[in-house]
């Protein structure tokens, strides 16, 4: 694509990729890295990788001998990219048909154990990262995930780093008053997950209502495609009914699948041999509190293969 020979974001930094030059080799070698922070930043591979793209694209027009620190400049252009696409999918959602849920992502075993990238991409910090305006989502990811220095983050956003400073406050403040204050066990998680996939495959209603939190939230993605609640539906009752029905519906072909979403312990629904739906779950006290099924297809591509996150 124009510049760098014909190489693209897409092939730099993957197996078979040109691998000749210092440009090329710099990007490679914090590809996963800048993807990870488009990504905490879009809620979307398919952004991610556009935004990759043009960060690619403007790094290859770069003096090298002008840069001290790659991975700093890299994540730089990134970041700009990435709040110009933030503030046109803001746009976007504005018009997105029911509830708006992130594209999940098959994530390799090695993000479960990093438990602080783990909790910065699950399903539930990232509808967390959607309330906070562009440039504060920019700071607290580049901050509180990416531990990235104010001065950075100042030529990042645009900002000085006294303003940075505030906003990174402002920002840490409201993610604090509405996350979880306990931290949820990988193992309690999986205990919830585990008993949620069994009643699912076994058509039990009791099942269902013994693992949903008295106020559990249900949110389902179908983007206007595929069928899907319009509206968040909260109570176990009014879930479990809802899930129940859905289910006998579709018992004869479906097949559950637990793999890792986000970081986290969830489950690839298929009909028929065909993605239905990716479940995503918030856990807490040992009972589901928020259960986000994606059903939009145009979200599903990637659950087929892993993707690497890393900070």
């Amino acid at each position: 694509m124009g510049e760098g020979g014909g190489r693209t974001a897409s092939t730099v930094g993957r197996p078979g990729g040109g691998r000749t030059d210092p440009a090329t080799e710099a990007f490679m070698a914090h590809r996963n890295l800048l993807f990870t922070v488009a990504y905490e930043m879009l809620g979307s591979a398919a952004d991610a990788e556009d935004v990759l793209q043009e960060t690619w694209l403007r790094w290859t027009g770069v003096d090298l001998e002008t840069v001290r620190d790659p991975r700093a400049y890299l994540v730089r252009i990134t970041t700009r990219q990435a709040l110009d696409r933030l503030r046109t999918l803001g746009r976007r959602k504005e018009s997105y048909v029911g509830p708006w849920l992130p594209e999940p992502l098959l994530t390799t075993p090695d993000v479960a154990e990093d438990v602080e990238l783990a909790d910065s991409v699950s399903m539930a910090m990232m509808l967390l990262l959607e309330t906070l305006a562009p440039t504060e989502r920019a700071v607290f990811v580049l901050r509180e995930v990416f531990d990235l220095a104010y001065g950075e983050i100042a030529e990042a956003v645009g900002k000085s780093p006294a303003a940075v400073r505030q906003i990174a406050h402002r920002a840490r403040a409201h993610v604090a008053a509405r996350r979880p204050r306990d931290i949820v066990s990988p193992d309690e998680t999986r205990a919830a997950i585990r008993a949620f996939q069994r009643a699912t495959e076994t058509g039990d209603l009791q099942g269902l209502l013994d693992v949903l939190a008295p106020d559990v939230v249900l949110l389902t993605d179908g983007g206007g495609v595929a069928h899907a609640m319009k509206q968040p539906l909260v109570g176990a009752g009014k879930v479990a009914n809802l899930l129940h029905s859905g289910l006998r519906t579709f018992a004869a072909g479906m097949t559950v699948e637990a793999v890792q979403v986000n970081g986290h312990p969830g489950l690839v629904m298929r009909f028929g041999g065909t993605i239905h739906g990716v479940v995503a779950m918030r856990v807490e006290d040992g009972l589901i509190t928020g259960l986000y099924i994606v059903r939009n297809p145009e979200k599903l591509s990637r659950i087929e293969q892993e993707t690497t996150l890393t900070r």
